[in-house]
């Protein structure tokens, strides 16, 4: 993952633990407080909240323990790579577009970040400015001229 992708998991993790467990143990014992927890919606829902935050604590903690971060503004280079920005044109329509590729936990299309296990992304890796590169999308195959290549 990039150290910006560590950086956003890692606020996540801090905010869950400092934030979002306490306010749940809160309305836990609040809802404690109102008697018969058999027939407490207010408690069931907390717990399920709590069930939530400790499973998704638990699947950041372990992400950041087995991920290897990876600065990307020290590599550089022409052939497209992990955490490489990539301007592309679509052969056909003259559509442009930007992607960087970046790990399966940090992808977002909107932000133009795409998984490094995109079929777009594993199409790049290893070209280099000015090849052109098949992709099958769900319409059919794409054509994309690769414009620029930047590491930033």
């Amino acid at each position: 993952m990039t150290a910006e992708g560590y950086q956003a998991l890692d606020a996540e993790l801090k905010r869950l633990k400092t934030e979002e467990r306490p306010s749940v143990i809160q309305a836990i014992s609040e809802a404690r407080a109102h008697g018969d927890l058999s027939e407490n919606a207010e408690y069931h829902a907390a717990k399920e909240r709590q069930a939530f935050i400790e499973t998704r604590v638990a699947d950041i903690e372990d992400r950041i323990a087995r991920s290897q971060i990876i600065d990307v503004s020290k590599l550089s280079g022409k052939q497209v790579k992990f955490g490489a920005t990539v301007n592309l044109i679509e052969e056909d329509s003259g559509e442009k577009s930007k992607y960087k590729i970046v790990g399966e936990d940090e992808a977002d299309v909107k932000a133009g970040k795409i998984s490094i296990t995109s079929p777009i992304a594993r199409a790049m890796i290893g070209k280099e400015e000015g090849d052109v590169v098949e992709v099958m999308a769900p319409g059919g195959p794409k054509s994309y001229e690769i414009v620029k290549v930047k590491y930033l």
